[in-house]
């Protein structure tokens, strides 16, 4: 396997988990980048640019990551706090007067944020066009019912996320979630990240697709819970309603879609490009820094935890991002970022200091926890430790 890119000494263990990733773990293609307080140390991809095709991967190639995207998404409302245009326990209906419909008038900012809001579902999916044109999406949240009293439990709200917390930063700040991103976090960082990719970068983007997970000689395998197998066989359960908001299924290869600004699940990005945002929620990046202290803390504080009435497994999240647990493992307790569901995944942890980015045009059968990154994961870890 022709792996580039570079490697800091005491890091080598992440290159050698990322070729057994293609050599044992069904790779195609992919990407891994580590920062470690601030300084990039781990800088590697490999494999082919499309998973159908032939092309390498280039430094510069960019993938769809699906809900990896909430979590970059979610740090715009946590600085919108910091810099004091959002209160986080207010209603939402306080910036967005039209949501308070059908029962949500005391639905709060943070339930947004925290998969609290009970509307992951909506009565009437929507296709993928509405979806993409930035009224229907927000219109229908407005209108819809909680499927919960909003505050009192949690659910994944895979696709609503997009509406909910694009059209909270449109009625704050005047400006879409994606351009935000680009104005504020992306650009004055220098990283490849955007949510609504722009048409000048559509070269630079591999397709994605679905791939098998190999099975590896005296590996223990597990079998998803039965409770899990039928939430998603049942087209009535919340599971297959929260991620059937859009139907039929968008085509991630497709560039309208690429193009559209959906924070649930369009951010197109490099491996690097994901580190380095997290690696500046940590402290700072070339004399760039997007979380205080405090909005660390935030970031980090557990606000749901246990079933998850759409995932139907355990979960914990905090103000947008995922924490780590059984479902979904990051580096330590104190780990917040967020998965996408086949593979990618970025997140911060403030023990450490490291800053993890993995994209991947394989998607394999997993929703949180797949094994390539876990593997990459869990080398990151030795890696520290053996600098101790």
């Amino acid at each position: 396997m022709d792996v580039r890119g570079t490697v800091d000494p005491g890091f080598e263990s992440v290159r050698d988990a990322f070729i057994r990733n293609f050599e044992q773990g069904g790779e195609r293609g992919a990407a891994v980048a580590v920062y470690h307080h601030g300084r990039k140390t781990v800088d590697l991809w490999g494999g082919t640019r499309d998973v159908d095709g032939t092309a390498p991967w280039a430094v510069d190639t960019v993938q769809i990551v699906r809900s990896v995207t909430k979590g970059v998404a979610a740090a715009v409302p946590l600085l919108l706090h910091q810099r004091g245009q959002l209160d986080l326990d207010a209603p939402v209906a306080t910036y967005w007067p039209e949501f308070k419909a059908n029962g949500k008038d005391r639905t709060l900012v943070r339930h947004l944020l925290s998969h609290r809001a009970g509307v992951p579902v909506l009565d009437r999916p929507l296709t993928t066009a509405e979806a993409a044109d930035g009224e229907s999406g927000p219109a229908a949240v407005a209108a819809q019912a909680p499927v919960w009293e909003p505050g009192t439990d949690h659910g994944y709200h895979a696709q609503t996320y997009s509406w909910l917390l694009g059209e909270l930063v449109r009625r704050v700040t005047g400006r879409t979630l994606g351009r935000w991103v680009a104005e504020e976090i992306a650009r004055p960082l220098a990283a490849d990240f955007w949510i609504g990719l722009p048409d000048e970068e559509a070269h630079r983007v591999g397709r994605v697709g679905p791939v098998e997970t190999p099975r590896v000689a005296g590996a223990i395998t597990t079998r998803p819970k039965r409770s899990v197998v039928e939430a998603y066989a049942d087209p009535t359960s919340l599971t297959r309603r929260a991620f059937g908001a859009i139907d039929p299924l968008p085509d991630e290869n497709d560039p309208v879609y690429r193009g559209a600004e959906l924070p649930a699940a369009t951010g197109v990005s490099t491996a690097r490009g994901l580190a380095r945002i997290y690696a500046a929620t940590l402290g700072e990046v070339d004399g760039r820094r997007l979380f205080a202290p405090a909005t660390i803390a935030l970031a980090r504080t557990e606000e749901s935890a246990g079933m998850d009435r759409v995932l139907v497994v355990g979960t914990r999240f905090g103000l947008g991002f995922m924490l780590h647990g059984p479902a979904s493992p990051l580096l330590s307790p104190g780990s917040f970022g967020h998965p996408g569901r086949g593979g990618s995944l970025g997140f911060a942890d403030p023990e450490s200091g490291v800053a993890f980015g993995y994209v991947t045009n394989g998607h394999q059968k997993n929703v949180t926890a797949d094994p390539r990154a876990q593997a990459l994961v869990r080398a990151v870890r030795a890696s520290i430790e053996a600098t101790k």
